[in-house]
């Protein structure tokens, strides 16, 4: 009986740390304070449509991204990550209309992740990648960190404007 109870709670605990269907990526979180929601994402201030969330475009294998050929890579000199760790991709990737942009978050464990569009002009699009770190009380979280896809939709096309990236890490 003590073997039964033990393999539900890691069945219940694995099943808290993965989402199956749900419309965000594994590790991340699909809510949103503001503004429309979109995979993993919510983008305040963003004016973008109540368009279906769209599914990331680009997965992540061993060596390098698998980049479906609709979408487009965002040129390195036009992503800055300076403000960005290493544990964070250098990357950025655009499709649909061009108004869907893909980055990568941070998450695992207890850590989940979601990017919002913290402003937009002609020139810039600043994108905040945010690692929010749930641990319900008398739990323990696995460390491993990955990769997490996170789209965010934009008001007007990227275009050939500059796409800053920065992080944020909360509590929740």
């Amino acid at each position: 009986m003590r073997h039964v109870v033990a393999a539900v709670a890691l069945a219940a605990a694995l099943a808290g740390c993965s989402s199956g269907t749900q419309s965000s990526a594994p590790g991340s979180s699909s809510g949103s304070s503001s503004g429309a929601p979109t995979t993993g994402t919510s983008a305040p201030g963003s004016s973008g449509s109540t368009a279906p969330p769209v599914q990331p475009p680009v997965s992540i294998s061993e060596e390098k991204p698998v980049i479906p050929p609709n979408v487009t890579p965002v040129p390195k000199d036009k992503v800055d990550t300076t403000s960005l760790s290493d544990t964070y991709r250098d990357e950025a990737y655009v499709f649909g209309d061009g108004r869907d942009v893909e980055v990568f978050g941070v998450g695992g464990g207890c850590k989940e992740a979601r990017a919002e569009v913290s402003g937009q002009s002609a020139d810039v699009v600043q994108i905040t990648l945010v690692t929010i770190t749930k641990q319900p009380p008398g739990t323990m979280c696995t460390q491993e960190v990955r990769q997490v896809p996170l789209t965010v939709r934009l008001s007007a096309p990227l275009g050939n404007r500059r796409l800053v990236l920065e992080s944020r890490e909360e509590t929740g």
